[in-house]
């Protein structure tokens, strides 16, 4: 069983939280993520909806399916996907379907709220239970900044 407890959260979540601050000044929205064995970095990406014209180019969605395609089962268990906001439901259908061991966020999901004006979507929490265990926030500050200078 994987020691996900002893990764170094912060230096992945600044990683996951960097891509979105990059994916940002690309014109996509804020939303970056990284993929981890063994604590260390194995795969990284960030939202690249509007630059790629593809509504699925979300980063947990892109890692989750690579994860899928690259790793076995018991590898992909033993992976922490670290985000920079939680994983909307899309999303957290693919790192069930990908059966990932942690998936680590800066900002809830209902944080997201405040910058967007939209209602909360289901917590990746319900739609992963069972499967993928899910802990936040972690470096929240760090995480929040990136949608305060987000024109949303």
């Amino acid at each position: 069983m994987p020691q996900f407890d002893d990764f170094d959260h912060e230096s992945h979540m600044r990683r996951a939280v960097a891509l979105a601050g990059e994916a940002a000044d690309r014109g996509d929205r804020p939303f970056g993520s990284v993929l981890v064995r063994d604590d260390e970095l194995i795969a990284e990406a960030s939202n690249r909806v509007v630059t790629a014209e593809d509504v699925r180019r979300h980063p947990e969605l892109d890692l989750a399916a690579r994860a899928r395609r690259e790793l076995d089962s018991d590898a992909r268990a033993e992976t922490a996907m670290y985000t920079s906001t939680e994983p909307c439901p899309m999303c957290a259908g693919g790192i069930r379907h990908a059966r990932l061991g942690r998936v680590v966020y800066s900002v809830a999901g209902d944080e997201l709220q405040e910058f967007t004006g939209r209602n909360p979507p289901v917590s990746s929490a319900e739609i992963l239970d069972g499967t993928t265990e899910v802990v936040g926030p972690v470096l929240n500050e760090a995480g929040r900044a990136v949608h305060e200078g987000f024109d949303w």
